[in-house]
């Protein structure tokens, strides 16, 4: 698999464990250095703005796709190396997708839930055939890949999951799959 471009979803907050901040500045660091640009929501805070500013310290570029209500509640960033303001959610998320050859998901709220969950019901559908990783930063992930697995006992999903999902624990971890 060759990754040019990378997605990141992640909150635009930092979440209460230090290790999310840290495993996202570590990501972003790895990723310009390896020469994958990232695509993202384009906001200037939480852990989307560390990944932003990760990349960019590192000399690596960041395109941001953030939608008309959120430049002001998620600021949007401006060093970006290219920035796209778009009318809604679905037209963020349906440029990010477009864009990217992976996506790699970091600890995050509703909306990092939403893109996953819409990730991978693109997959399933034949959409897209994008790799998805899960950085499961302190175990954050711990009980989302179990409810997965458990959709997947029962029956709900055509697909095994490790076929569309893969669960790494440390950002390094993402270097073999590159």
């Amino acid at each position: 698999m060759s990754i040019k471009a990378i997605s990141v979803f992640c909150g635009s907050k930092f979440g209460k464990n230090p290790v999310y901040e840290e495993h996202t500045r570590s990501l972003g660091k790895l990723l310009a250095e390896k020469n994958i640009d990232v695509i993202y929501g384009g906001g200037n805070r939480g852990l989307m703005g560390a990944v932003a500013n990760a990349v960019l310290d590192n000399k690596g570029n960041v395109t941001g796709i953030i939608p008309e209500l959120l430049q002001t509640k998620e600021i949007t960033h401006e060093s970006l190396t290219e920035t796209h303001v778009v009318d809604g959610m679905h037209s963020r998320k349906k440029m990010i997708y477009e864009k990217c050859d992976a996506a790699i998901i970091l600890p995050g709220g509703y909306g990092t839930l939403d893109e996953v969950f819409e990730m991978l019901t693109w997959n399933q559908l034949k959409i897209h055939s994008k790799k998805i990783f899960i950085l499961n930063s302190a175990g954050f992930y711990d009980h989302l890949v179990a409810h997965i697995s458990h959709l997947h006992y029962e029956g709900f999903l055509y697909n095994h999951p490790d076929d569309q999902l893969t669960v790494i624990n440390e950002p390094v971890a993402l270097l073999k799959y590159l």
